[in-house]
């Protein structure tokens, strides 16, 4: 595990400068060269992952079986080779030439810039923390519960992961588009992109988590055949459809929140309903000696239901401060009388 790790840990550089020309990408609306690098990348680390995980010979040259050493090795080598065809795009390719990415080599830190990136990227990635963290204690707590509670939570927290590409893919989008037309100035633009991304991402997450609920058993048939565990995870797959529906909405609404330059209180939001309600709330219910909680909101349901409470809260705040943010912003470009 320490040489995993420690190999793993060579990629994160890479990786790192990888995320912010992803990043930049998708603020001047060109995801495809993402998409393209990301792709490739995977077309070289499966078959590398093989060779380096199981070992070959070639002649009288041999690499030998590395176990899981030799897939982080695989993975390093793949986020190295994506940062380097991405910066060599980003020095040739005549798009990236309007935004002076051409010029020169490394700037004198400016620190102003630097600043107003902390004061929006501090806030944006707590909130992501309290997001990664709320799953993760909820996998340690169900734990206690046994192995059989665990891999039934397993499995719906995988769905969940799963599903949740959507609404991230478009999020990511109308973020990107709301900060272009408020970058124009275009304001009632913004403010209808900003609402069709989030009917849309309701819509969608609605009718994903319907089918999944609907072909609950086919869809865990495809996980394992292990009756004891289907019937672990079965009873979270209701859940799992509110859940995956309010997380559509929170995270189309956080990102049109950040295009308007708003994190702080999307992050106490989120620390109050996802640590509080769904976490406290998910121990009290799965932990709790109350008479008045029922059978079946003990145990791992115990936790789905009150992080699911605390999601649609957190769907519903964020949605309501989207929506003073649009008043107040109409209420100032509002003429005078």
């Amino acid at each position: 595990m320490r040489s995993y790790l420690a190999t793993l840990g060579l990629s994160l550089p890479a990786g790192l400068l990888f995320a912010a020309y992803r990043g930049f990408n998708t603020a001047v609306s060109r995801p495809k060269m993402v998409m393209v690098l990301q792709l490739g990348g995977l077309l070289l680390k499966v078959p590398l992952s093989m060779l380096l995980i199981y070992g070959f010979s070639l002649g009288d040259a041999s690499v030998p079986a590395l176990g899981a050493t030799g897939a982080a090795l695989a993975t390093t080598v793949v986020m190295w080779s994506q940062l380097i065809v991405a910066l060599l795009l980003m020095r040739r390719d005549p798009f990236y030439a309007r935004f002076g990415l051409q010029q020169g080599g490394l700037h004198a830190p400016r620190w102003d810039a630097i600043r107003r990136q902390l004061h929006l990227g501090v806030p944006m990635g707590l909130s992501i923390l309290i997001e990664v963290t709320g799953f993760t204690f909820m996998a340690i707590f169900i734990a206690r519960l046994g192995a059989t509670a665990a891999a039934g939570h397993q499995l719906a927290a995988n769905l969940v992961a799963l599903m949740f590409m959507l609404p991230m893919a478009l999020g990511n989008a109308t973020g990107a588009l709301v900060a272009q037309r408020i970058g124009a100035r275009d304001f009632a633009a913004a403010r209808r992109l900003g609402w069709h991304g989030l009917e849309i991402a309701l819509a969608a997450g609605f009718v994903i988590g319907g089918v999944i609920f609907l072909l609950r058993e086919q869809v865990l048939g495809l996980y394992t055949h292990d009756t004891a565990i289907i019937a672990a995870a079965l009873p979270l797959l209701l859940w799992v459809w509110v859940f995956h529906s309010a997380d559509a909405v929170q995270a189309l609404a956080a990102a049109v929140l950040r295009a308007h330059r708003v994190a702080v209180m999307p992050m106490v939001i989120y620390a109050l309903a996802i640590w509080g309600m769904g976490i406290g709330g998910g121990y009290f219910l799965a932990y709790g000696d109350s008479p008045w909680v029922p059978a079946s909101l003990r145990g791992a349901s115990g936790f789905w239901s009150a992080a699911t409470v605390g999601l649609l809260v957190s769907a519903i705040a964020l949605a309501t401060l989207l929506a003073w943010i649009h008043r107040q912003e109409r209420q100032e470009q509002a003429p005078a009388r």
